[in-house]
Order: structure tokens, then C-alpha cells, then sequence
């Protein structure tokens, strides 16, 4: 960090949004309206009707609905626990895992693994688009479109979370907009399946059973990004919307993604009897289809860059005390995701989704148990999150050796060794796995790898759960590291 002055580090974080620190109690000035609308980014992706389509047309509508809803109530409940707790601790899902059992290098290593997650997603986004205006445009070389695209997610980041806010806020009514015309048309075109939607089954394909299954698997590679990206932004609500704000952050993303889109995916895939909807959508509304598809996928990769933007800071901040600023892992983000697009990262689309989910599920009941059952039934460790290194260990083996062992049997799992239901479940057994051995470790180690350093200048609306014992010695059961008894008083 060199000789970088504690105000300098405090001005070069707000103009970062953060991306290193917590956000001070008196800059969460964002009411749940507002939050809520950034993460609708991510949840008007054209990439849902794809999962959908997919899903209904091969394993049955009705398989694929009953997954949406699956993926609603847990990726909700999930979502919610870590926007209530990003909002009370003021520190996204990073900043977090280095007090919630991971030590400050063992959160490094989820925050360049969570990069890559939105970095490839950002690719993925970016190829609908790219096809949908070569549909329309054949003579436009696709490597053009790329760069074109690629490039444009870049200055839209530029300014931070209150240019997403405005982006978000005024596109989103010219999205639902293109969404209502492409329902319309599709009502009026002629269904190639003659029967109800909800009724569509291939041949030989029965309701639950391994379709359903395959169905929630493919849930789970998305799954645990929607409800883990929430920490990003519910970090800045106001404390007066943290209860409500948390719910509405951690659920209404969640069902317009698998409800909502997902379900028209299921609706246009069986009705036009096309899975890809950078084509579907551009036979519905021709150029209005490119327009349509444009501006979900320009909505939702803002949100990836920005969120893969703060992964890296973190991670080299950490490991290689490199920390340029937030602008510059935008570009480093921005040029990547446009490298996996040009080198045919869609081709492996599946397999990317099997394994995120395995990870990004694991890690995330990790730290819900971490936060609800050792530290506040158990009161193993601090009742607060710290993130700064100088009172952390480099590793804390609740986190890591409990994400490293689920995350390894669940890929082993995935890819049928296991059997095949587990195969087909491979996420949400990674992810029971961690919660276990998350709390085995907590009580074998007493907590001791929590904090390095007695903590005195936590203030009091940051402390997540209240405890009769608060002066506490770092690292013991019971209660936090020794907090200002006045403080809390107040």
C-alpha cells in the first residue's frame, strides 16, 4: 500500500466506490427502490429466455417450471441473507470472507474466482448480442461486433454505482417496452406446438425424475451469482431499509430472473420451437429485436464488469498489494471478457455453468452459516465482520478447508463419478457439505483463526448480532474481539 495516507485511502475509495473498504455508516445513503432497480440489470438478461427455452425443449415445460420456481425460494432466501448482511456490515461478499472464516489471502482466492464468474458471463451476455445483430447484419464480421460491444460496457462503468443507478433506471422502462412488443407479436404468430405450453414434453421425457433434475442443475450454474451479486450493491442502502430493503434486494431480482424471464424463455422456446433467443427475438421484432437485445445485454453486463471490477481489486490488493484503483481492473475486465468471446468461450456454456454453480453455491453456505449459525447461535468468533489485514490472519481453515473439500467433492459430483443423482444435484450437495463442515471446523478451531488482533473502533451499527458478553478476546468462543463498551451503550 506503500505511504498512502489514511485520508488519500479514503478519497481514492470513495471515488472507487469502495472497492477496498467497507462503506462508511454515513455514505449508505441508497433506499432499496434504488438497489433493487441496479440488480434488475442482471435480472432482464436475454440470457434467462435462453435457460428457459433450453430447459422447456428439452426435458418439458413443466420440468423447466417447476426448476424456476426451485430456483426463486432458494436462490430468494439466500439472496436476502447476504443483502441484510452486506447492508449491516457495509462490505460486499469479498470483504466479508476475510472475517467470515477465510482469512484476508483465503478471501482472495473466492474474490479471483468470482471475478472470473462475472467475466464469463459478461462473454456469454455479449455473444447473445453479437449474433442477434449478425443475424440482422450478416455482412458485419463477428470479431467486429465483438470489439464493438466489448468495448461499450467499458466507459458505462466508468463513474460507479450512481451512473449503473441512472443507467438501470431510465432503460428500464424502453426494456419493458420491447418486452411487451415482442409478447404481442409472438401471440399473434402461429404456435408451432399446438397444444398448451405448459404441456410440451419431448418424447420419452416424463415429469421429475432425472428431467427435473438436469433442469435444477442447470438452475444451479446461475443460482448462486444472482443471490451472491446482491452484497455488491446492498452495501450502500440506508439503515432505515435494511429489513425490508434485504428482502425485496434478495427476492424481486429472483423472480423476474426465473420467474418472469425465465418463464417467457419457456413460453417463446415451445411456441417458436427455437432455444436461441438472439434469433427468436429478432425474427419477432426484426431491427426492434437487435434494439431489444442490445439493451438487456448492455444492462446486465454493466453489472459484470462492475462487480468483476471489485473481485480484482480485492484479490491483487491482497496477494500482490497492487491496488491501481477500480477504473483500471474495468478495462482489464472489459478486454478479457471480449479475449474469451473471440477465443469460443460459448462453446463450453454448460460445463462453465456446472462448475460456477459448484463454487459460487458452496462458497455462499459457507459464509450464511458462518454468519447464522457460528457466530450467531454458536457465537464462535467476532459478532462483526473485519477486513482489514493488519487484524486478520492470512487463512482461516473454517472457510477454506470447508469451500476447498465441498467445492472438490461437488466437482467430482458433477461429473458423474458419484452417481446420478448426485450428478444432477452436484451444486446444492457442495453446498449442504460446506454448511457442515463450516461449523465442524468453527468448533474444532474454538474460532481462533478469526481475528490476529483485538479490534476497539468497530462502531456499534455494525455489529450484526447482539451478545450480553462483548469483551471478548480475539479468536475466542463467545463473543467478538474486545468492542468500546461506551459505543454500544450509545
Amino acid at each position: 500500500m506503500g505511504s498512502v495516507n489514511v485520508a488519500d485511502r479514503g478519497n481514492e475509495s470513495h471515488e472507487d466506490d469502495y472497492s477496498l473498504d467497507k462503506v462508511p455508516y454515513g455514505e449508505r445513503k441508497m433506499g432499496w427502490f434504488s438497489i433493487t432497480n441496479i440488480t434488475f440489470g442482471i435480472a432482464t438478461a436475454i440470457f434467462y429466455f435462453q435457460l428457459g427455452s433450453v430447459m422447456a425443449l428439452q426435458f418439458g415445460a413443466v420440468n423447466a417450471l417447476i426448476s424456476a420456481g426451485y430456483a426463486i425460494i432458494v436462490a430468494g432466501i439466500m439472496g436476502t441473507i447476504i443483502s441484510y448482511l452486506s447492508a449491516r456490515s457495509g462490505m460486499n461478499v469479498n470483504l466479508m470472507s476475510r472475517g467470515g472464516g477465510f482469512g484476508y489471502i483465503g478471501a482472495s482466492l473466492t474474490s479471483l474466482i468470482y471475478a472470473s464468474n462475472f467475466i464469463m458471463y459478461c462473454a456469454f451476455e455479449g455473444m447473445i448480442l453479437v449474433y442477434a445483430v449478425h443475424e440482422f447484419f450478416p455482412i458485419i464480421p463477428v470479431w467486429l461486433l465483438i470489439v464493438i460491444f466489448g468495448s461499450l460496457v467499458i466507459p458505462l462503468n466508468w463513474f460507479g454505482i450512481k451512473q449503473l443507478d441512472k443507467l438501470q433506471k431510465w432503460s428500464l422502462p424502453i426494456f419493458f417496452a420491447f418486452l411487451i412488443a415482442a409478447i404481442t407479436v409472438a401471440i399473434f404468430t402461429t404456435s408451432l406446438y399446438e397444444g398448451r405450453f405448459w404441456t410440451y414434453m419431448p418424447e420419452g421425457v416424463q415429469v421429475g425424475g432425472t428431467a427435473l433434475l438436469l433442469c435444477i442443475g442447470m438452475q444451479h450454474g446461475i443460482m448462486g451469482l444472482t443471490a451472491l451479486l446482491a452484497s455488491d450493491y446492498a452495501r450502500f442502502l440506508k439503515p432505515g431499509h435494511i429489513r425490508f430493503g434485504s428482502v425485496a434486494i434478495g427476492f424481486i431480482p429472483q423472480i423476474f430472473c426465473y420467474g418472469v424471464m425465465g418463464g417467457l424463455g419457456i413460453w417463446f422456446g415451445v411456441r417458436l420451437a427455437e432455444p436461441n433467443p438472439g434469433v427468436y427475438i429478432v425474427q419477432l421484432l426484426g431491427i426492434g429485436g437487435a434494439l431489444f437485445t442490445m439493451l438487456t445485454q448492455v444492462r446486465i453486463n454493466v453489472t459484470n464488469i462492475y462487480s468483476s471490477s471489485l473481485s480484482l481489486s480485492n484479490f491483487f490488493e491482497n496477494v500482490c498489494r497492487f491496488t491501481p484503483g477500480r477504473r483500471f481492473w474495468i478495462v482489464v475486465a472489459g478486454l478479457t471478457a471480449m479475449i474469451l468471446m473471440l477465443g469460443g468461450i460459448v462453446d463450453h456454456l454448460d460445463t462453465a455453468l456446472t462448475f460456477q454453480g459448484v463454487f459460487l453455491l458452496a462458497w455462499g453456505a459457507v459464509l450464511i452459516t458462518d454468519a447464522l449459525v457460528v457466530k450467531m447461535l454458536l457465537k464462535i468468533g467476532p459478532a462483526f465482520y473485519e477486513a482489514r489485514q493488519e487484524n486478520l490472519y492470512k487463512w482461516n481453515p473454517v472457510g477454506v478447508v470447508s469451500l476447498i473439500i465441498a467445492s472438490g467433492l461437488g466437482t467430482v459430483a458433477a461429473l458423474g463419478y458419484m452417481g446420478t443423482f448426485l450428478e444432477s444435484t452436484a451444486a446444492f450437495f457442495a453446498s449442504a457439505l460446506a454448511a457442515i463442515l463450516t461449523v465442524l471446523l468453527a468448533v474444532l478451531t474454538k474460532g481462533r483463526y478469526y481475528l490476529k488482533n483485538e479490534v476497539n473502533d468497530i462502531d456499534p451499527e455494525d455489529i450484526l448480532f447482539e451478545r450480553k458478553e462483548q469483551n471478548v478476546n480475539p479468536g475466542s468462543v463467545g463473543g467478538p474481539a474486545t468492542v468500546n463498551a461506551e459505543s454500544l451503550e450509545k
